[in-house]
């Protein structure tokens, strides 16, 4: 499809902060996400060709790109870069790669890519620090956790302050308690249908994720059930997906 070699381009060239942490005074942190949804006979192919892409740019130490990856266990991807402004997202700042490569060899990877998906998805979510749960520091990526549990809590406009509000008061108890499942929430943006809340939840593995939700749950007893029965009760729809890190894909620059 023609709208991935201008989109997909444009999403990986957008920077990640090298941490949320430092020096940030921000509370939230825009991210675009960009999201393939591959064909399950082609995701050999897609990866293939993906992975043929970061070597590129790390043989030639792109500068301007800089971009995790992650997949879901249906078969979707999502390319996740942060923006400061919309703006970001009209700076021509993947030439370099194209001219590097030389003639059409790029444009070539991104013609054999079109053929491993009929849908692509284009939206903004926004990372909320003071509604996240991660006593540690906040990061995307904590070191040795490479699952991911995403967990979408859909409302209605009407719900919004509600929502948040029981949002809120699940982070105090956390934070009362000292609750050893950390998570970050982002929040719908532009692009996205719908509003929502998604949490992510790190583990090692799905075995490990497990074992967190159950100790969890035995720590906070009846009281955390009984907040989270009502969280649920103010919601119009609940999905979770489970995911994984893909850094074979990622790609970071050499200073």
């Amino acid at each position: 499809m023609r709208t991935l070699k201008t989109t997909l381009l444009i999403i990986m060239a957008l920077c990640l902060m090298p941490d949320l942490l430092q020096g940030q005074e921000k509370k939230t942190q825009a991210f675009w996400i960009h999201e393939d949804v591959v064909k399950p006979s082609m995701v050999d192919d897609y990866e293939a060709i993906c992975k043929d892409l970061t070597a590129n740019m790390k043989k030639h130490n792109i500068q301007e790109v800089n971009v995790i990856v992650s997949n879901t266990i249906d078969d979707r991807y999502m390319w996740v870069s942060p923006i400061s402004s919309m703006a970001d997202i009209e700076k021509p700042i993947f030439a370099t790669l194209a001219e590097k490569m030389g003639g059409t060899a790029m444009a070539d990877l991104f013609n054999k890519m079109d053929k491993c998906y009929d849908i692509e998805q284009n939206y903004i979510i926004h990372l909320d620090e003071e509604l996240s749960y991660m006593p540690d520091g906040l990061t995307l990526t904590p070191e040795g956790e490479p699952y991911r549990k995403f967990h979408y809590f859909h409302y209605t406009p009407g719900d919004r302050a509600a929502v948040k509000e029981k949002v809120e008061a699940i982070k105090k108890m956390f934070e009362g308690k000292g609750s050893k499942l950390h998570y970050r929430v982002y929040k719908s943006g532009f692009g996205t249908r719908g509003e929502f809340y998604m949490v992510a939840v790190a583990a090692k593995d799905a075995a490990d994720y497990a074992a967190k939700i159950s100790s969890n749950n035995a720590m906070l007893g009846d009281e955390w059930q009984k907040l989270y029965n009502e969280f649920r009760s103010s919601l119009s729809k609940y999905e979770q997906f489970e995911a994984i890190m893909r850094p074979d894909m990622a790609y970071s620059p050499s200073q």
